[in-house]
């Protein structure tokens, strides 16, 4: 059944300029031209974008680190740490990728969609309250909740980050809040060196933040095992309002920067998961965000699975690239 499943996407995402990065804006457009080729493009609610202000920032942000990114990018760009790199339009280009959830989380908060799917750059998940890194200038899954969390006073959002990397940023900015319930599977030890067991929330947030760290070559079946014995049952218990998945698909078994073997059936069945428990929970609202995933091949057939599932569409994808990696 088709689902109501809107779209976030702006060219301006392109003119955040990386050079010869792993995180460029070919990301963006292979996803763009195969999700039109297929006609599922055309079949989601388009939602568009705007420039996140700096006091929607500065709720996970500090406001002197705010200030740098913006000052570096007036100065012609640089790098906030090595692997991040900004360039003159990248202040902007940022704000409107955090704006693009803000704008994706009010409409499924608000109703106007389901769920939805924001196609942003640049990713989010390693950005810190005070730092940029691993790609990431503005955590923007962290804007959004807390935006939520002030205007619509939401009490109890759950967080699953299925990226390669663990989400550190993600983890720092609400390791000690009870209301948000940050759960990661990830590739370890692998960058950024965080997210063991042991680190679980602090004070009020003890026991709301959840990693499960995984050796490289972890595959399908185990993702799906885990998702099914530990990351349904937090969320039943939880009861989120609503949910967010920092959809990362750099767990591909093709991805240079990871060494899982999920595969794209893989990511379709996981959120078949996470759509069946949240339609229980807190009535399918789901916000999607894309953060890695860099094998410009699978990516797009990646995101093509994860919208099957979120608009509930049958869209053909060829079996040898479905199962390559099962």
């Amino acid at each position: 059944m088709a689902i109501k499943t809107g779209r976030i996407y702006h060219p301006d995402y392109h003119k955040h300029q990386t050079g010869n990065h792993p995180e460029n804006a070919r990301r963006l457009e292979v996803i763009v031209e195969i999700l039109q080729q297929t006609g599922i493009w055309s079949r989601l609610v388009e939602i568009p974008p705007f420039l996140a202000e700096i006091e929607q920032l500065a709720r996970a942000h500090s406001l002197p680190y705010i200030q740098i990114v913006e000052s570096l990018c007036r100065q012609g760009g640089g790098y906030l740490d090595p692997d991040t790199v900004v360039s003159p339009a990248s202040f902007e280009v940022a704000r409107l990728a955090a704006g693009g959830v803000l704008a994706a989380a009010e409409a499924v908060w608000e109703g106007e969609v389901q769920n939805a799917l924001a196609l942003i750059r640049p990713p989010g998940h390693h950005a810190c309250p005070d730092r940029g890194m691993g790609f990431c200038i503005f955590n923007n899954v962290a804007v959004a909740i807390r935006h939520l969390q002030s205007k619509h006073r939401l009490k109890k959002i759950f967080i699953v980050d299925w990226d390669v990397h663990h989400g550190n940023g993600l983890q720092e900015i609400f390791y000690s809040d009870p209301r948000v319930f940050y759960f990661s599977f990830h590739q370890y030890p692998h960058y950024p060196g965080t997210g063991r067991a042991s680190e679980i929330g602090s004070g009020e947030g003890t026991g709301y933040t959840c990693n499960f760290p995984l050796l490289a070559g972890t595959g399908t079946t185990q993702y799906l095992n885990l998702a099914k014995n530990e990351l349904l049952p937090r969320i039943e218990k939880f009861l989120p309002e609503i949910i967010f998945i920092s959809a990362g698909f750099d767990a591909h078994v093709a991805d240079p920067l990871g060494g899982m073997r999920l595969s794209v059936a893989g990511y379709e069945s996981l959120t078949d998961m996470i759509m069946e428990v949240a339609e229980k929970v807190c009535g399918g609202k789901i916000v999607s965000v894309l953060e890695g995933g860099y094998h410009l091949k699978f990516l797009p057939y990646c995101i093509l699975g994860h919208l099957r599932s979120l608009a509930g569409l049958k869209v053909e994808i060829p079996e040898q690239i479905y199962h390559y990696g099962d």
